[in-house]
């Protein structure tokens, strides 16, 4: 039921989309070159309306609560960075180093918004607490995640020059600027085309993860890889969504948070996003290596919807303390 419930998700079947058509029409030459402005646009209009949508007083709401978003921080971009170091260092002598690199990516990338928010209102966790929180990492990812990954050692094959700030300013930082600017205004608006909005998400994503697989594909992703090779990146994906999401229960436990924000800290510490690692990966690299560095990236997102269904559903069903037994969880639309 869980994986059924997965292949339906509108998301996933974007993504295989994206990897099939890369796989058998690559964009390949001057086509290339048109499919990264179109995929540039696309990444500038996506983080446009999340400027639109992400309220500032959710900000400054989620910023006041320290005591559960600086931990989460420090888990997120610190812990799971350097878990991700590790796998990478460790992948280096059986997989292409561009690959391998893609672990060091996964790990300082933020968590996802929705993914993260749903589950967590299906498991009985705080949904406020995770829709800020899960805001405020991608916010915080587009500056740190460059920096955290240069810092623990992003270079050779997957090098970032220094064209790429210009690159995060205009297309990330300048559309989320001006959202932000003109929220108000167009409250309306994005409050009356929210399905819409979710459906331009999906179709940005596909479109970064076309141009990006396009490039590897051109550049021999198939044959750089035999089975033993997928196996142990298959493997590496689930020992990383292991400690990340064990990792989080704990620290959530360590912390002395209550149950429902214990939740909330669960998935978003362990979950990582590709809404903004596949953008962001056409911009930092060349498309002959970022389609590479976001193998590790695609997996671990199909990994951790196949995880959360079922355990949101165990968490639902456990008993809270004080509850005196199940009490069914309130879900979003």
């Amino acid at each position: 039921m869980a994986l059924a419930s997965i292949a339906r998700d509108p998301m996933i079947r974007f993504l295989a989309i994206a990897i099939a058509a890369a796989a058998f029409l690559p964009a390949t030459g001057a086509a290339r070159e048109i499919a990264q402005q179109i995929a540039n646009a696309a990444i500038f209009l996506l983080f446009l309306l999340n400027g639109l949508r992400i309220d500032r007083q959710d900000i400054l709401a989620g910023i006041a609560n320290w005591r559960f978003l600086l931990p989460l921080v420090l888990w997120v971009f610190g812990a799971m960075a350097i878990a991700g170091l590790g796998l990478s260092l460790a992948a280096k002598s059986s997989l292409p180093a561009v690959v391998a690199l893609g672990f060091l990516y996964l790990g300082a990338l933020p968590s996802t918004v929705q993914s993260a928010t749903s589950y967590t209102s299906l498991s009985g966790g705080t949904v406020a607490l995770s829709v800020v929180s899960a805001a405020l990492l991608n916010i915080l990812g587009v500056f740190v995640t460059v920096p955290i990954f240069l810092a623990l050692g992003g270079s050779g094959e997957g090098a970032v020059g220094s064209e790429v700030i210009v690159k995060i300013l205009t297309i990330l930082v300048l559309p989320f600027a001006i959202g932000q600017v003109f929220q108000k205004r167009a409250a309306r608006f994005t409050a009356g085309n929210r399905q819409r909005i979710v459906w331009i998400d999906r179709f940005v994503i596909a479109v970064a993860v076309y141009v990006a697989f396009s490039g590897a594909v051109e550049q021999g992703l198939w044959s750089r890889m035999d089975w033993s090779g997928w196996t142990i990146v298959l493997a590496l994906v689930g020992l990383f969504l292991a400690v990340g999401h064990f990792g989080a229960w704990a620290a959530g436990g360590m912390l002395g948070l209550r149950r429902e924000d214990r939740i909330a800290f669960l998935f978003a510490g362990a979950q990582k996003s590709a809404a903004v690692g596949a953008p962001l990966a056409t911009i930092l690299f060349p498309p002959a290596v970022a389609g590479f560095i976001v193998v590790p990236l695609l997996l671990y997102h199909l990994f951790q919807l196949v995880l959360a269904a079922p355990l949101s559903t165990r968490l639902a069903r456990q008993p809270r303390p004080g509850g005196g037994g199940c009490t069914a969880p309130t879900t979003r639309s």
